[in-house]
């Protein structure tokens, strides 16, 4: 019969012990590492996009201007041209009366109204109900107003591009140019 020393036994599993929590501790370490190398990326990224904005917002647009350019061809066949954008956004204290404005000035139909009605679990039968049925059956619809962002992006570059008014005090409106290079 093999003997069996429990001694040993005991500081065998000591040290696994210790092995496994420094294995554990390097890929902690490493992981510590990567998160702060994301991190570092992300900060860097956005520093990039802001240098990015800056060249085509205002470097260029500026610099063409002045040189009386609207497009440049580059030599290797792409072309660079300045032209306008809009941003525009209505804030989220501000919808009630932004969409008065809108339907005010005629432009309701840019609105959108979503209802939407929720049914619990195995309740199909009472949903196609309603379906036909609609609120008669007692259900309280949610109701939503919405303006899709590029619908009203293009409805303000519209009214400003006409020379229209748009008020300040209910969207947000940044209006400025940006540089497109045409890649060949």
């Amino acid at each position: 019969m093999p003997v069996i020393d429990f001694e040993e036994d005991a500081q065998q599993d000591q040290l696994n012990t210790v092995a496994d929590a420094s294995a554990l501790s390097d890929q902690v370490v490493k992981l510590k590492n990567v998160e702060d190398a994301i991190i570092a990326t992300e900060q860097q990224l956005k520093d990039l996009k802001k240098q990015a904005d800056k060249l085509s917002q205002e470097v260029i647009p500026t610099m063409m201007q002045e040189m009386n350019l609207s497009t440049l061809k580059l030599h290797d066949g792409s072309a660079v041209e300045v032209k306008p954008f809009v941003f525009a956004s209505i804030p989220s204290d501000k919808k009630d009366a932004a969409y008065d404005w809108l339907r005010a000035n005629g432009l309701g139909d840019i609105i959108k109204n979503e209802i939407t009605v929720a049914f619990g679990k195995e309740e199909d039968a009472k949903a196609a109900e309603y379906a036909n049925l609609a609120q008669g059956q007692g259900y309280e619809p949610s109701q939503k107003l919405k303006v899709e962002p590029s619908t009203l992006r293009a409805m303000v570059r519209e009214r400003i591009e006409s020379g229209s008014d748009v008020p300040s005090d209910l969207f947000n409106v940044f209006s400025g140019q940006k540089t497109k290079i045409t890649r060949k």
